[in-house]
C-alpha cells in the first residue's frame, strides 16, 4: 500500500558544495561586524521604570503583542518569497538552502547581545532595543515556517501540477490556487508553533540587561522579570493570569477559526465526517459585516490584485534564453565578495587570539551538548508522536487538548525553571537532569505542531481504505501513519534540534540564589562568554555551534528531506 500511494523514487542527496562554504562565510562576516560594533556601544544605558501595578498589564499586553505580530507579519512574508525562490530557482537553491540552514542554525540568544549592542552604537537605545526585540521573535518564529513552507511546495502532488500546467496557470495563480492552498494546513499549525516559541523569545528580550546597560522594554516578560525580582507573589499571578488570558483569546479568535476555514483545503476524496469547529468562525461567515467585505472591499480588491500580476507574470510558453550578467551586477558581486573576504580575515585576526585550551574547552563542550540534544529529541519524539496523532485524529480531543498544548507551549519555560531546579538540585546529577527539562520544554512543540498538522492532513479516503483493509494497528501505523507523518517529523526534528541548542544557553548557565550553576557544554561557554564581555570566544564558540547544527542538518535531515520529498509525497 505505501508504494502506490506514495511513491517509491529513491532520493537524490545533495553534498555539500560551495553553497554552504558561502553561506558559513556569510554569518561569520555578519557576527564579526556586529561583534565589532558592540565595542562602541555607550557603557551605561539605564532602562525604563517597570510597573508593578495591575492597572498597567492591558498597556504592557498591548505592547508584546505588536511586537509579536511586526515580527510575524515579517517571518510569513520572508517564508513565502524566500521559499517559493529557493525551490523553483534551482541556482538561486543551492546557496538558499545552505543558507537557511546556518541561519536556523546561529544560537539566538548567543546573538542577541551582538545585535542590541551593535545597534545601541548606531542607534537611540530605546529605538535599539525595540528593534532588537522584533529581530529576536523574528528569528525564532520564521525557520519553521520556511521549513514547513518549503517541505509542501516539494510535496505537492504531481498530478497537481500537471493540472496547474494544463490550465496554464501563471506564477501568481499558481501559489494562489495551487501553492498556498496546499501548505495552509501546515503554515497554520506552524504559525501557532511560531508564535508559541515566540512568546519564550519576548520574554528574553524584554528582559535582557549586558552588565550595566540595561535594554529592558516594558511589556508582560519585563513586568513578570520585576515581579519575580521583587518575590511579588500577587504580581507574577497578574503577569501569568495576562499571558495565559491572551493565549486563549488568539486561540479562539484566530487560530481555531484559521483551522475551520484551513480544513477546506485538505487534500482527499471524501469529507470528514468531524471536521475542525470554531464558534467564532461560524458567528463571522454568517455576520452581515462578513458578507459585506467579501463583496464590496475584499473581492474588488483581489480581482485588482489577481489583473496586476497576471500582467505581470504572464504564462511563460517558451523557456527564456540564458543571458549574460550585465557588468553592474558583476562589479556588485565583485564588491560583495570582497568585502566577505575582509571580513572573514578580520574575523580570523579576532579567532587567533583564543589559545589551544580554549578552543579544546569549546570542542568538548560541542559534544557535551550534542548528547544532551539527542537526549531531548529521542524525549520529544516518544510522547509527541502518539500525542500528536491523537490530537489530529481526534476533533474530540483536540477541542480540549489543542488549546492546552498552545497554552503550555507559549508558557516560558524560563519562568518555570528556577522553581524546577528548587525540586531538581537535591537529586543526583539534578543540574544536568534541569538542562535536559529545559531544552526539552523549549523544543519538544516543534514537533507536537507538526505531528497534528501531519495527522489533520490524511485524507479520510485512505482511513477508510485501512478499515476496509481490516488493517491492524502496528499495520496502519506502518502503511499510513508514519509515511503521511514522515515529511512533518522531519520538519519539526530540524527546527527542535537548532531549538534545543539555543536553548542550552539557558539550560547549561544558570544564576541562581546569587551564585553561578553551570554544566559542561556550549552553550554555558556561549552564556558565561556574554556575561564577561568575551567577543572572541563568543564568536568562536556561536560559530562551532553554527557548524555542529550545519552538519547535522546536512549528514541527516538534509537527506531525509529529499527521501519525503520523493518517497512520502501524498500520491
Amino acid at each position: 500500500m505505501r508504494q502506490t500511494i506514495f511513491g517509491s523514487t529513491p532520493p537524490a542527496r545533495r553534498a555539500f558544495g560551495l553553497g554552504d562554504l558561502l553561506a558559513l562565510l556569510v554569518v561569520l562576516v555578519i557576527l564579526y561586524v556586529g561583534a565589532r560594533l558592540a565595542f562602541n556601544a555607550p557603557d551605561v544605558v539605564t532602562g525604563p521604570t517597570i510597573s508593578l501595578a495591575t492597572q498597567a498589564l492591558p498597556w504592557y499586553a498591548a505592547l508584546s503583542l505588536g511586537r509579536m505580530t511586526a515580527a510575524y507579519i515579517l517571518s510569513l512574508l520572508f517564508t513565502l518569497i524566500y521559499g517559493r525562490i529557493a525551490v523553483y530557482n534551482p541556482r538561486a537553491g543551492q546557496v538558499m538552502m545552505p543558507l537557511l540552514d546556518v541561519l536556523q542554525s546561529v544560537p539566538i540568544l548567543s546573538f542577541l547581545p551582538v545585535v542590541l549592542l551593535s545597534l545601541s552604537a548606531i542607534l537611540p537605545e530605546t529605538i535599539a532595543a525595540e528593534l532588537a526585540a522584533v529581530v529576536l521573535i523574528f528569528t525564532s518564529q520564521v525557520w519553521n515556517l520556511t521549513f514547513a513552507w518549503f517541505q509542501s511546495l516539494t510535496t505537492i502532488p504531481r498530478e497537481l501540477h500537471e493540472v496547474g500546467r494544463i490550465f496554464r496557470l501563471n506564477s501568481w495563480l499558481r501559489f494562489k490556487t495551487l501553492e498556498l492552498p496546499f501548505a495552509t494546513i501546515s503554515l497554520v499549525w506552524n504559525s501557532i508553533m511560531s508564535w508559541a516559541g515566540g512568546w519564550f523569545f519576548l520574554m528574553a528580550a524584554e528582559m535582557f540587561t549586558v552588565g550595566q546597560r540595561d535594554f529592558r522594554l516594558p511589556g508582560l516578560g519585563s513586568y513578570l522579570q520585576e515581579a519575580a525580582i521583587q518575590s511579588d507573589f500577587r504580581a507574577v499571578f497578574w503577569g501569568l493570569g495576562t499571558l495565559i488570558l491572551v493565549i486563549v483569546l488568539l486561540d479562539q479568535l484566530v487560530w481555531r477559526p484559521l483551522l475551520a476555514w484551513a480544513d477546506r483545503f485538505k487534500v482527499e476524496m471524501i469529507e470528514d465526517s468531524t471536521p475542525p469547529t470554531s464558534w467564532f468562525y461560524d458567528v463571522w461567515r454568517g455576520a452581515r459585516l462578513a458578507h459585506w467585505l467579501r463583496t464590496r472591499l475584499v473581492a474588488p480588491v483581489m480581482e485588482r490584485v489577481d489583473s496586476y500580476w497576471a500582467r505581470r507574470f504572464p504564462m511563460k510558453t517558451t523557456a527564456p534564453l540564458s543571458k549574460a550578467l550585465p557588468w553592474w551586477q558583476i562589479v556588485l558581486w565583485l564588491l560583495l565578495g570582497g568585502g566577505l573576504l575582509v571580513g572573514a580575515f578580520r574575523a580570523g585576526e579576532m579567532l587567533l587570539t583564543l589559545s589551544l585550551a580554549q578552543w579544546g574547552t569549546i570542542a568538548w563542550g560541542v559534544g557535551a551538548t550534542l548528547l544532551r540534544v539527542l537526549a531531548v529529541l529521542l524525549l520529544a519524539l516518544a510522547w509527541t508522536i502518539p500525542v500528536g496523532v491523537a490530537i489530529g485524529t481526534n476533533r474530540r480531543l483536540a477541542a480540549i487538548l489543542q488549546p492546552t498544548s498552545q497554552i503550555a507551549a507559549s508558557i516560558p519555560a524560563t519562568a518555570l525553571f528556577p522553581v524546577l531546579l528548587l525540586f531538581m538540585l537535591a537529586l543526583p546529577s539534578g543540574l544536568e537532569l534541569a538542562a535536559v527539562l529545559l531544552m526539552l520544554m523549549g523544543t519538544q512543540w516543534y514537533i507536537l505542531f507538526n505531528v497534528i498538522a501531519g495527522a489533520s492532513t490524511i485524507p479520510e479516503d485512505l482511513k477508510h481504505t485501512a478499515a476496509l483493509l481490516q488493517l491492524s494497528r502496528y499495520d496502519r501505523w506502518r502503511t499510513l501513519v508514519l509515511p503521511a507523518l514522515f515529511p512533518y517529523l522531519v520538519t519539526g526534528a530540524i527546527t527542535a534540534s537548532g531549538g534545543a541548542w539555543n536553548a542550552s544557553i539557558v539550560a547549561e548557565y544558570v544564576e541562581f540564589n546569587d551564585e553561578t550553576l553551570q554544566v559542561t557544554g556550549l552553550g554555558a561557554i556561549i552564556a558565561q562568554a556574554t556575561a564577561q564581555g568575551n567577543f572572541a570566544l563568543l564568536l568562536a564558540a556561536t560559530l562551532a555551534m553554527v557548524l555542529a547544527v550545519v552538519l547535522i542538518n546536512r549528514l541527516l535531515w538534509r537527506p531525509l528531506y529529499d527521501l519525503a520529498e520523493e518517497k512520502y509525497r501524498m500520491e
